[in-house]
């Protein structure tokens, strides 16, 4: 495909040879979702909603504010329940929100253990979670004296202490500042390539989705507008015409012009 290709239609975009199907076969599903309704009141927000992610799939989903995106994560943890259709998730599965959470009164590995049995083997599994995060150091520290990008990190230990075969993020690098967001989104993208969980990851970010993503959802309407396959290999350069190609696609899907220099819908 030259650089001058346009993108053919997202929502019926074929993945080349070799690529993001492949990454798929063979991969357990992890998600299973089938006739999905979800209604507040007279509004409906999810309308029929089908979606299956196998593990080691890294999807990312975009839409508008108010589309249901963060009633499909809620819907997904168990926090809402379905009016209609059937959700099938494991349930080895943990969430990492926009702001960590973490609690004040417990040191950084009091944290990543909070909630799992007090043995041996669950403090040597978070010693060797927040080593990963790059927090080896940071163990006996409280919340109060960790950067956002650090309190983020142990946010992100404390799922992978839990070893989920479903990682849902919502939002997560939002709060941090740009530099921060980009070292945030290679840390993700490494954990998810050795730990191989399914990933749902909430965003408003464009530039985050083509950089992270094997696949694009777009929700709009209570539907998927776009199920896409991001066939671009890694890491990935933000100025490559192929990037460059599908985020101007995926904004004009949003509603917003190529011209447009927010890299955020």
């Amino acid at each position: 495909m030259s650089p001058e290709a346009p993108l053919p239609p997202l929502a019926t975009r074929a993945p080349t040879a070799a690529t993001a199907n492949d990454r798929r076969a063979g991969q357990p599903v992890a998600v299973s979702i089938t006739g999905l309704h979800k209604a507040f009141g007279d509004k409906i927000v999810l309308d029929g909603v089908d979606l299956e992610i196998r593990r080691g799939e890294f999807v990312v989903l975009l839409g508008p504010s108010g589309t249901g995106k963060t009633t499909l994560l809620r819907l997904l943890t168990g926090l809402e329940k379905p009016d209609s259709g059937q959700v099938l998730v494991p349930s080895r599965r943990t969430t990492v929100y926009q702001e960590p959470r973490l609690i004040p009164s417990k040191r950084v590995l009091g944290n990543v253990t909070v909630g799992q049995p007090r043995t041996t083997e669950t403090r040597d599994r978070a010693t060797r979670a927040l080593a990963e995060v790059n927090l080896d150091g940071k163990t006996r520290q409280w919340p109060a004296t960790l950067s956002g990008g650090e309190a983020q990190r142990v946010a992100l230990a404390r799922a992978l202490v839990r070893e989920p075969e479903l990682l849902l993020l919502d939002e997560p690098f939002a709060a941090l500042d740009a530099l921060t967001r980009l070292q945030m989104q290679d840390l993700v993208g490494d954990l998810v390539a050795r730990h191989r969980p399914a990933v749902l990851l909430v965003t408003h970010d464009v530039d985050e989705a083509v950089r992270l993503a094997d696949r694009v959802l777009i929700l709009n309407e209570g539907r998927f507008a776009v199920d896409t396959d991001i066939d671009l290999a890694r890491p990935r350069d933000r100025t490559d015409p192929e990037s460059l190609r599908y985020r101007a696609a995926f904004l004009a899907e949003l509603g917003v012009g190529r011209t447009t220099a927010s890299t955020t819908t």
